[in-house]
């Protein structure tokens, strides 16, 4: 892959964290497509708020990355 891709990838997995977060906030808030669907008020874990939260936990790992590294370069010397 070109550097021009990996500059791409890193910043699209970067990306998909808060858009997925950004997402649950707007189902949770009413924005949600949930109502044509009967079963999605069977249970607290059915929906796409929760699906959204999982998908965000999945997907922090860059965010989790990206922060490590950071802590290591403030503290070595």
């Amino acid at each position: 892959m070109s550097g021009a891709g990996n500059g791409a990838a890193y910043w699209l997995r970067l990306a998909a964290a808060p858009t997925f977060a950004g997402m649950a906030l707007l189902t949770a808030g009413g924005a949600s497509g949930d109502m044509i669907c009967m079963a999605a008020h069977a249970s607290p874990l059915a929906g796409m708020t929760p699906m959204y939260l999982l998908m965000s936990a999945f997907h922090a790992g860059p965010w989790l990355t990206l922060l490590a590294r950071r802590s290591k370069m403030r503290l070595a010397p």
